[in-house]
């Protein structure tokens, strides 16, 4: 309690000048701080448009290298790879294959953009006729086996090593995925790899727009038994702690926006760099409300990755990432 005899201050926020609030400001945000998404797909020359994320497209590997290229300049240094192949099956191989889609993007990223950090995305419902993120047991109430999807992922990790990438993100919410991978890497020569882990990866309705980006809705049923339930968070924090246990360096919170509580709980808890996945759903909304008008499409984007950082999170995936660059350098 402030005592009555305490000095009368004049509040001085309202005289403080643009330079003095950039001296005092508390956050920062950088473009380095941010990870660009590309989605891969067969062909050349392609910039096919993402119908429900304005601004966004399927790239061919030709035009991803001059993405990643165009990033690289605005001081973005990372990207993360979404494949979209030529055919897809009920194991989802090319994600395993060593032509596969993504392995040939990061082959020729790496060899045009070497600086640039190269992140896999690891999950398989991009790669699976089903659409769902790993092996599914057939009968009458078909589900997805754990354990056989491990052995794939372990496979799927050690091509993308292989190409080059640099970071291994597996995406798909399976048990002992984080563990699988660090095991298969270090057995296979790849100590140094990192692992970015979707610890905290919720079932959430923000994705809709990337099952467009990805073409990868499944074609039966949800992925809720795979994913977080959005009404927990202290599961959220188990989740991290079991990832970190077996070898993640980095952790995620996926969406970003409407799980800004856990992104500053992982943060607090955890001495681990946090990153925090800013969807497609979140993005979508501000495009379709700046188009309306509603709102300044410029200082939306930069207020809500400032928002992300101040919760905590050291890295953003945003599809914002390559705009909001281009006003942080100017």
């Amino acid at each position: 309690m402030i005592p009555d005899n305490f000095p009368k201050i004049r509040p001085r926020r309202l005289r403080q000048s643009q330079k003095i609030r950039e001296l005092f400001s508390e956050t920062r945000l950088s473009s380095a701080n941010l990870i660009l998404p590309l989605f891969i797909r067969p062909g050349k020359n392609i910039r096919k448009p993402i119908s429900s994320m304005p601004g966004q497209f399927q790239l061919s590997i030709d035009q991803a290298v001059k993405e990643a290229a165009e990033c690289y300049k605005l001081g973005v240094r990372a990207v993360i790879f979404f494949g979209i192949p030529a055919a897809k099956d009920n194991l989802g191989s090319e994600a395993y294959a060593d032509d596969g889609i993504i392995q040939q993007a990061v082959r020729a990223i790496k060899s045009k953009v070497p600086s640039m950090t190269l992140i896999t995305d690891l999950c398989f419902c991009e790669y699976t006729s089903h659409g769902h993120c790993g092996v599914v047991k057939s009968g009458k109430d078909p589900e997805l086996d754990n354990d056989a999807t491990l052995n794939l992922i372990a496979k799927t990790a050690l091509v993308q090593a292989k190409a080059g990438s640099d970071i291994i993100a597996p995406s798909g919410m399976m048990d002992g995925a984080v563990k699988t991978i660090r095991a298969a890497l270090d057995a296979n020569g790849f100590k140094d790899k990192i692992i970015m882990a979707y610890s905290a990866k919720y079932a959430s309705s923000f994705y809709g727009p990337f099952r467009d980006a990805a073409e990868s809705p499944p074609s039966f049923g949800d992925r809720k038994t795979y994913q977080m339930d959005f009404r927990n968070s202290h599961e959220a924090l188990r989740e991290v702690e079991l990832d970190i246990r077996e070898g993640a360096d980095i952790v995620m919170v996926k969406p970003a926006l409407a799980y800004l509580d856990i992104v500053s709980a992982v943060k607090q808890k955890f001495n681990v760099p946090v990153a925090a996945y800013n969807v497609s759903g979140e993005y979508a909304m501000v495009k379709a409300a700046a188009k309306s008008g509603w709102i300044d499409e410029e200082k939306i984007i930069l207020e809500i990755l400032t928002s992300i950082r101040r919760a905590g999170a050291d890295l953003i995936l945003t599809y914002h990432a390559k705009a909001i660059a281009k006003k942080l350098s100017a």
